[in-house]
């Protein structure tokens, strides 16, 4: 039986196949999530980071003002865990040396109308959390006890959600 197909129409969809493999393969460079990153606030008001570790470990964290071109974003501050954190959640203040963390950059401080996002981060980019995004004006809503966090619904929609602690420790895992 003799085939019906040019040479040149099956060199074409073995080279288009070839580019859509090629594509399919270095597309996929995120870090996976596998934690949940929040904010809260202490009964005097200073800034607290709050971490969800869902299933790996999480080793520090980082403040930064977000930019299109992601070489421009800057970063406003950085810590890191002196252990990697496990599954559960963590909380440590944002402004001063927090016991069991390291500010490899400390805090700077920040600026009204800006909005800034926390994520954390390995050191071998092996997983990672969202972030949560916020204005000076979202954390001065915050009370002690609550926490700020990007939650999805179950069609996929992003919003920023602000929940009891204690519920942020129940859902957080289940909401990414």
């Amino acid at each position: 039986m003799r085939s019906t197909t040019s040479r040149p129409a099956c060199r074409r969809f073995i080279a288009s196949l070839a580019a859509c493999v090629a594509l399919a393969a270095t597309s996929g460079c995120t870090v996976p999530i596998d934690a949940v990153a929040g904010i809260s606030v202490t009964e005097d008001g200073r800034l607290l980071g709050v971490m969800m570790v869902c299933g790996h470990r999480i080793d520090g964290a980082t403040l930064y003002v977000a930019d299109d071109d992601p070489d421009k974003s800057v970063t406003v501050g950085s810590w890191t865990a002196e252990r990697p954190l496990t599954p559960g959640l963590t909380t440590w203040t944002l402004d001063s040396p927090a016991r069991g963390w390291t500010a490899t950059e400390p805090l700077t401080p920040l600026s009204p109308k800006t909005t800034y996002s926390l994520y954390g981060w390995t050191k071998d980019n092996s997983w990672s959390s969202g972030n949560v995004s916020f204005t000076l004006a979202d954390r001065n809503r915050l009370t002690p006890g609550s926490v700020r966090y990007l939650a999805f619904s179950e069609d996929g929609d992003e919003a920023a959600v602000t929940v009891p602690m204690p519920e942020f420790e129940a859902r957080a895992c289940r909401d990414m």
